[in-house]
């Protein structure tokens, strides 16, 4: 694809971008591209931590007299008519910025429904980077903006997009995908020489994993005792069935199985893992979604919490060809492996902003439908009152786990995002799917959002 054809008109335009939750990472590496642009504006950014993102301006040059703080609405307009960039902590204040696009990245769901719908009923179109929001109501705003005449997307350089550009990409060149998904955000990272396993901050001796390097030819034999070998280490992280939600709403694709499977293998294993049990793979059913945990030497290439696709291979003759040339194909030719390996965060979010504004096409999916819940799966006992407070940079609420299960089996249960930072109405037992009508979610925009998403119904199914 020739990018500088298909967005040619761009070097006649003047696209301006409000952003939120600006002083997050996303954010700053969103203003560092759109920096290299001549033709993009950053009209407007909004973060409670003004300073912080002075600070971060500062550092990545923008020049502080083109920068305005505004506290009210007669303060954003005087700035934004002589075209400086407005500095907002309150996002009811964005109305008063002339803008294209709004790049939602506050990544707190309950403010980030009502800054999106806001932004979609004033005719402004939503890149969509909270996907906590996303993968609850997703494909209700997805309708409101195309009610509204506007665009909703996913937003490239996030997981889910690139992997809904990944599939769209098979699916138009005739491939059967087989299964779809992506690497967990951090690899395990083995130092042969030490036996040691590197994850994040952890390292731990597991001199055992040497000889599990291979898989035999029992590939689920092979993969339980690797998950044995590193039972210390974290296995699964809550973003990773959120992403594969909005990627299974998007594509139809289902989940593999409710916990995902993340088994730990290498890249070169994938097109012999992500393939149905018959044919020595792991999958009970294909045309899924899964997620995979990245093995992998200290001197080999990162995954980076890219994605791929498995797909069946339709000519042993081409795909030994293509085999011969290092591409990840299965054992027996059935079966193949492309992939992406990196997302680059706002770095590769323009491209969404392009096409939603200069083509009025979303980067991710036109039609959104609920084929997967994210539903919270309690592993103690919970007493009315209990507040299900969500912590820590990868998601977690204490004492519950995050399951991915088809729309269907769903009913009743509440999303994982939804259930996060609420109070219990009632009692809730071990190893039980929280229910919506378990939750104190008086004054919930993301609830009201859901229940307008399931009012819908056959609209957003048809």
């Amino acid at each position: 694809m020739n990018y500088e054809l298909l967005f040619k008109n761009l070097k006649n335009s003047r696209i301006r971008i409000a952003l939120t939750g600006a002083n997050g990472g996303f954010g700053r590496t969103l203003l560092m591209q759109s920096r290299a642009v001549p033709n993009v504006e950053i009209a407007a950014l909004c973060d409670i931590d003004i300073d912080g993102m002075r600070a971060a301006l500062d550092a990545l040059g923008y020049a502080a007299d083109t920068v305005r703080v505004c506290l009210t609405a007669e303060d954003v307009r005087r700035p934004s008519e002589e075209g400086n960039m407005v500095l907002v902590a309150d996002h009811s204040l964005l109305g008063g910025v002339p803008h294209d696009i709004l790049v939602e990245a506050t990544g707190q769901p309950e403010i980030s429904v009502r800054i999106a719908m806001d932004a979609i009923h004033r005719g402004v179109h939503v890149a969509m980077v909270t996907k906590e929001t996303d993968s609850v109501v997703g494909p209700y705003l997805n309708r409101l903006a195309q009610e509204h005449g506007v665009v909703y997307t996913t937003a490239d350089g996030d997981q889910p997009s690139n992997l809904i550009g990944l599939v769209t990409w098979a699916r138009t060149l005739g491939f059967e995908i087989v299964a779809a998904g992506k690497s967990s955000e951090y690899d395990y990272v083995f130092h042969f020489e030490s036996g040691e396993l590197e994850y994040t901050d952890r390292k731990r001796s597991v001199p055992g994993l040497a000889r599990l390097w291979h898989l035999t030819d029992d590939v689920s034999a092979t993969l339980a005792q690797r998950r044995a070998a590193i039972s210390e280490f974290p296995q699964s992280a809550t973003p990773d069935y959120c992403e594969m939600n909005i990627v299974a709403n998007s594509t139809g694709l289902l989940p593999a199985c409710d916990a995902l499977s993340y088994p730990l293998c290498r890249i070169p294993e994938l097109a012999d893992i992500f393939v149905p049990k018959e044919d020595g793979g792991i999958l009970e059913r294909t045309g899924v979604v899964d997620v995979f945990n990245c093995l992998r030497r200290h001197d080999e290439a990162s995954f980076a919490g890219g994605v791929f696709v498995v797909v069946k291979c339709a000519d042993d003759g081409v795909w030994r060809m293509l085999q011969e040339k290092g591409h990840v194909v299965s054992r027996q030719r059935k079966y193949a492996c492309i992939y992406q390996p990196y997302h680059l965060m706002g770095l590769e979010s323009l491209m969404s902003v392009f096409s939603a504004v200069l083509h009025r096409r979303p980067s991710g999916s036109l039609t959104q439908k609920p084929h997967a819940v994210m539903v919270a799966r309690t592993r103690r006992d919970f007493r009315a009152r209990d507040m299900l407070q969500m912590s820590g940079h990868h998601h977690v609420i204490e004492g519950v786990s995050a399951l991915l299960v088809p729309a269907g089996e769903a009913r009743g249960k509440a999303p994982f995002y939804l259930a996060a930072g609420k109070r219990l109405r009632t009692d809730v037992p071990r190893n039980t799917d929280i229910a919506v009508d378990a939750l104190d979610l008086e004054g919930s925009a993301l609830h009201a959002a859901w229940q307008e998403m399931y009012g819908l119904g056959q609209r957003i199914a048809d």
